[in-house]
């Protein structure tokens, strides 16, 4: 199981994450915004306003959420 240290959101759905091993990798979830659940996030503010936790990610009062592994496997 992965652990973040840090997400970050940049512009056209990218997350820059750190994960407790100090890897950085940039998580492109472009894809994922083309599902029902995760497409309010296309709004950008609604992206940039997302709540770090240690193993998941969360938008929307955690309505929304993607877990550290997730990140890890679409990271590059």
């Amino acid at each position: 199981m992965h652990k973040l240290i840090s997400v970050t959101a940049k512009p056209n759905a990218q997350l820059e994450c750190v994960f407790e091993n100090n890897i950085k990798k940039t998580a492109d979830i472009k894809p994922f915004l083309d599902s029902e659940v995760f497409s309010v996030l296309k709004n950008e503010k609604i992206f940039q306003n997302l709540t770090y936790h240690s193993y998941f990610i969360s938008w929307q009062n955690e309505e929304i959420d993607l877990s550290a592994d997730t990140l890890w496997h679409v990271g590059k």
